[in-house]
Parts: C-alpha cells; structure tokens; sequence
C-alpha cells in the first residue's frame, strides 16, 4: 500500500490538484466520456485510496494522470506493509 510520509503537511496536496472537501483530499485523475471517472483521495490516516465512479453500459479506457508518479518522484510517497 502506498501512504503519504507523516512529516508531509496535507495541505500540500493542494499542490497537485487536490481539494478538501470534508477533511478528506479528493483528486480526478481520469473522466470518461459517459460520466466514468477515478479518483484517488486521502483520509486523514494519509493512505492513498482509488475510488472509481462507473456509469452503465461498456466500460472505457484511457490513460491516467501523472498524479501518483509526480508525489512517488517527489518523495511524498512510501509504501507500507498492508494494515
């Protein structure tokens, strides 16, 4: 699992596009035509979780943002054992 280093101010997030809503970090990093899109969000344990909204009939694909890279590359990022 993918965790975000504990000296790592949360309000740096906003950074690389995310938002705070509700004290949890919120960004899209992909949107399909039909309503589709995947986000990846960070709760105040600072794990990073995807979340996929799908709309109905064939699935879609197409490439994702840089989001996750750019927080792995600059050092944000650390992996973890599962929980």
């Amino acid at each position: 699992m993918l965790k975000l280093k504990d000296k790592v101010n949360l309000k740096e997030l906003e950074k690389y596009g995310f938002e705070l809503i509700g004290g949890v970090y919120y960004k899209t990093i992909y949107e399909g035509r039909r309503g589709q899109d995947f986000e990846l969000i960070i709760y105040n344990d600072r794990f990073i979780q995807g979340y996929s909204n799908g709309a109905d009939g064939d699935g879609e694909e197409d490439y994702i943002d840089d989001t996750l890279y750019d927080l792995i590359k600059d050092g944000l990022v650390i992996k973890v054992d599962d929980k």
